[in-house]
């Protein structure tokens, strides 16, 4: 028996410039080694599971992935997989509103014309980040610390520290480390200036699964705490495009939108780019 599996680029502005996304539709019967292991063959930044839902209320369930853990919530998994189960004939139960559930718990997802955006789950950490936390930020940025306007946990999942750098052109310029002994799971955050197509420019670096730092090309986890945080400090007034992935040549946009009560929504393109099938796997969800 073979299952398919899905290729899909995510956050993007046109082919080829978002992040990739492996979904495996199916693999209820695999262990957790194995998942990591089918990941780690992907190797790309993650890998869902689309399995049929255990809680109710849900629409199907993700089991998301990176190279060496399986992760409780991720962003641009999460639209990704979202955008294959609809493109796999999946129904919502609920109309244009999908739930997914993950290992955060379940996750609104809705649609509207062309993209998919999901509400930004609650942080699990936040506040700001100490001396020498704010200090190895330095170290692994390889800048200044004076440079750092301002440092705090943003914490949805992965484990995220956000770092505010004065402009777009400073977050641009950023030439971390390529090792690091110990994790790191860091988001640069710098505005463009006034009246642009793009209001902010986001930059994410993180541990991969030896040791090397990894830039993503578009990390709708953190643009999900960024935009919480921005709003919660009076940053962000209101909705606004960033970019994602320029310093790799790739043009990610993401589409951040409050509610009255300031819940933040995170949207983006998804298209599927690729289609194939694994054998010896479970049975799709």
């Amino acid at each position: 028996m073979t299952t398919p599996f899905s290729l899909v680029d995510v956050f993007h502005d046109g082919p080829f410039t978002g992040n990739p996304l492996a979904v495996v539709h199916g693999g209820g019967d695999l262990d957790t080694a194995t998942m990591l292991a089918i990941t780690r063959w992907f190797n790309l930044s993650e890998t869902v599971f689309l399995l049929p839902p255990s809680i109710a209320g849900a629409d199907y369930h993700a089991r998301i992935f990176t190279l060496d853990r399986e992760l409780p919530f991720a962003g641009h998994p999460t639209l990704g997989a979202c955008h294959a189960w609809l493109a796999a004939g999946g129904v919502p139960a609920a109309g244009d509103r999908i739930v997914q559930q993950c290992g955060a718990g379940l996750i609104p997802i809705r649609r509207n014309a062309d993209r998919l955006a999901f509400a930004a789950p609650p942080l699990m950490r936040d506040g700001p980040v100490d001396s020498d936390t704010r200090a190895m930020l330095a170290r692994a940025l390889r800048i200044d610390p004076d440079a750092i306007v301002d440092a705090a946990w943003a914490d949805n999942g992965p484990g995220w520290i956000a770092v505010l750098l004065h402009s777009a052109e400073a977050v641009l310029a950023v030439e971390p480390v390529r090792h690091w002994d110990g994790r790191v799971e860091i988001g640069l955050i710098g505005a463009h200036p006034a009246g642009g197509p793009v209001d902010w420019e986001i930059r994410t670096f993180f541990s991969g699964a030896f040791g090397a730092v990894i830039e993503d090309p578009v990390t709708g986890s953190f643009n999900a705490s960024a935009a919480q945080w921005l709003l919660e400090s009076g940053r962000a007034t209101g909705g606004y495009v960033a970019a994602q992935g320029t310093r790799l040549d790739r043009r990610g946009r993401i589409f951040v939108t409050y509610e009255a009560d300031g819940q933040a929504w995170i949207g983006g393109r998804s298209m599927t780019i690729a289609k194939g099938v694994l054998p010896g796997l479970s049975a799709p969800a």
